[in-house]
C-alpha cells in the first residue's frame, strides 16, 4: 500500500505542473487584442501597415504561404541578425508568436 502511494504522489506530482502550464499559457482574448495591436502598430513599421512591404517584406498570407510556422516565430522570436528585425522574445512567449504567425498567415482583419 506504500508503494502505491508514493506512486501515486509522484504522478501527481509529476503532472500537476504540466496541467496547469497548459491552462495557465491559454492567450486571453485581452492579450490577443494587444497581440494584434503589436503587428499592426509595431511590425506594421517597418513591414508597412497594411503588410505589404517596407523596409521589411510583406507579410501577406499569400507571401507566407508554404512557410513553416515554427520558423517563423523563431524568426519573431530571436531577430534577424545583420537586419533591422529585432528579437521579440524579451516581449512575447513562443504560444504568442506562433498565435501571431497564424493571424498572419490568416490576413489582418480589416
Amino acid at each position: 500500500m506504500h508503494k502505491v502511494l508514493i506512486f501515486f504522489a509522484t504522478a501527481v506530482a509529476l503532472v500537476t505542473p504540466l496541467i496547469l502550464n497548459a491552462t495557465s499559457n491559454a492567450i486571453t482574448s485581452e492579450r490577443k487584442g494587444e497581440l494584434t495591436n503589436l503587428v499592426v502598430q509595431d511590425c506594421g513599421s517597418c513591414h508597412g501597415l497594411t503588410m505589404r512591404g517596407g523596409l521589411g517584406p510583406a507579410l501577406l498570407p499569400e507571401d507566407l504561404e508554404g512557410r513553416d510556422p515554427f520558423e517563423l516565430a523563431d524568426i519573431i522570436l530571436d531577430g534577424t541578425p545583420g537586419t533591422p528585425m529585432p528579437p521579440w522574445r524579451p516581449e512575447l512567449n513562443e504560444q504568442e508568436a506562433r498565435w501571431i504567425v497564424k493571424l498572419l498567415q490568416g490576413g489582418l482583419p480589416q
